[in-house]
């Protein structure tokens, strides 16, 4: 028995308005599989995908479903649906903590109004939200105000109030903090 063990989790979000619109889709490969035939490399193939796999979860009661070899998540709101999908053999566990981790993100970015308007009013925030989940395939963080919080917060005080003494005495005392630190290491290295 064998054990396809890998970082990347997941092949696919997408989240779809209940006119089978896209939304946001974005396929993933990891870099060790063939694309050939793969649904990342023809967007004709993604769009059946999307269009066959909407038909089949639309005003369903479930949340976890097998479909043309892939582990589908979902979960509906009123008028748009929120799908995470892996391989046919990935933890329909670890799916689902993704599905939730993005679902709770979005609803502190979108202050619980998940719906079509407010997600393309606030689309960059929606990727972002995205991007900090799953980077390539890849499981960055499943916890919604964690992922929130990297969103929504912006950049320390100390981030953004360096201040740089651009006047002679300045770079004067630049300059000679830096002869002192290479002089010590020169010292240090004979």
């Amino acid at each position: 028995m064998s054990f396809n063990t890998s970082l990347y989790s997941i092949d696919a979000i997408l989240i779809l308005d209940n006119q089978q619109n896209r939304i946001f889709t974005k396929y993933y490969k990891a870099p060790h599989e063939n694309a050939e035939s793969d649904l990342i490399t023809n967007i004709k193939k993604q769009k059946q995908f999307e269009k066959d796999l909407f038909k089949k979860t639309f005003k369903q009661n479930t949340d976890i479903i097998l479909f043309d070899h892939h582990t589908v998540v979902y979960k509906e709101y009123s008028d748009s649906v929120i799908y995470v999908i892996g391989g046919l053999n990935e933890n329909e566990v670890l799916l689902y903590n993704v599905l939730q981790g993005l679902t709770g993100a979005f609803e502190i970015i979108l202050n619980s109004q998940l719906d079509k308007r407010s997600m393309l009013e606030s689309y960059d925030m929606l990727v972002i939200a995205i991007d900090e989940t799953v980077d390539d395939g890849i499981i960055l963080e499943t916890d919604p105000s964690a992922i929130a919080a990297r969103v929504t917060n912006p950049p320390t005080e100390d981030a953004v109030n360096i201040k740089i003494d651009l006047s002679e005495k300045g770079l004067l005392s630049a300059f000679n903090f830096a002869k002192k630190n290479i002089s010590e290491r020169l010292q240090q290295g004979f």
